[in-house]
């Protein structure tokens, strides 16, 4: 499954977004910032084998999280439960 810890953390997606790849499923982790300066963890995840910028919009699945460190424990466990949940899906792309 996977596992951010040592790859990334939240300092890094502070700076940075964050891209990875597991078994036929993409995703990305960046801050979000919105016009009420709110920070949240964007997290999304699509489909193999192109890139987030020419993947199709409606490919893609996003979820937010807050910005601490705990926010982003939570985005590595729904990745891990996105992949499971549209196993099938990501499988097909391999």
């Amino acid at each position: 499954m996977i596992d951010l810890h040592g790859q990334a953390g939240l300092p890094y997606v502070n700076r940075s977004v964050y891209t990875g790849s597991y078994r036929g499923m993409r995703y990305r982790l960046r801050k979000k910032e919105t016009e009420e300066k709110e920070v949240f963890l964007e997290a999304a995840v699509y489909p193999e084998p192109y890139s987030f910028e020419v993947t199709k919009e409606e490919e893609k699945t996003f979820r937010e999280f807050v910005f601490t460190p705990e926010g982003f424990e939570e985005a590595a466990a729904w990745l891990n439960e996105e992949y499971v949940r549209q196993r099938q899906r990501w499988e097909s792309r391999r």
